[in-house]
C-alpha cells in the first residue's frame, strides 16, 4: 500500500514559472466523499485516467490506492461527481531536490494557486521556495475533496492569496 506524505502552501508569487519543467491539464471529480476517504476520478491532458481511493484523517499522510482507468470510464464518471468537476493546471518545478506541483485552478476557483510537495517521510524537510505563502497542510478548505464538494459555489469562501 502506498502511503502519500506531502505539505500544501499557498502561492505568493510567480517566482515559480520560470521553473516549471512540465505542465498537465488536469480534470479531476469526487465519486464518494467522506471524512476519512473519498474517491477520486481524474483525466490528465484527455488521453489518460485514473482512479485513487485515499483513506486516513492525517493532516500529512494517508494511504493512496491507484488504478489506471479508461478516459471514457472517467468521463463517464465524472457526470456522477458529488459537487464540481474541478479543472487546473499542473506544473512541476523542482527545488533542491524536491519537486513541488503547482496547481492554477479554474472554473469556479480561478485564482486560487496551491503548491504541494510530496515526501518520503513525515521528517523530511524540504527547502522552501521564496515563492510560497502561507502553509495549508491539514486545512481541509485546501483539498481538493473540499473544493470540489463544499466550497464550489463561494469563491470568496476561501482566501486566495497568501
Amino acid at each position: 500500500m502506498a502511503k502519500e506524505i506531502e505539505r500544501k502552501f499557498l502561492v505568493r508569487t510567480d517566482g515559480w514559472r520560470a521553473k516549471a519543467v512540465s505542465k498537465a491539464i488536469l480534470k479531476q471529480a469526487y465519486v464518494a466523499s467522506m471524512d476519512d476517504r473519498s474517491v477520486r476520478v481524474r483525466v490528465l491532458d484527455g488521453e489518460s485516467a485514473r482512479l485513487t481511493m485515499k483513506i486516513g484523517r492525517s493532516s500529512m499522510t494517508r494511504d493512496e490506492f491507484e488504478y489506471d482507468i479508461p478516459v471514457a470510464d472517467a468521463e463517464e464518471l465524472m457526470e456522477s461527481a458529488i459537487g464540481i468537476v474541478i479543472e487546473k493546471t499542473r506544473y512541476r518545478v523542482p527545488h533542491e531536490g524536491f519537486v513541488w506541483e503547482v496547481d492554477v485552478f479554474g472554473g469556479p476557483h480561478r485564482g486560487l494557486i496551491i503548491a504541494e510537495v510530496e515526501m518520503k517521510s513525515e521528517s523530511d524537510a524540504p527547502p522552501l521556495p521564496t515563492w510560497l505563502g502561507r502553509e495549508v497542510t491539514g486545512d481541509f478548505r485546501y483539498s481538493n475533496q473540499a473544493l470540489a464538494t463544499e466550497y464550489q459555489y463561494d469563491r470568496h469562501a476561501l482566501p486566495h492569496s497568501a
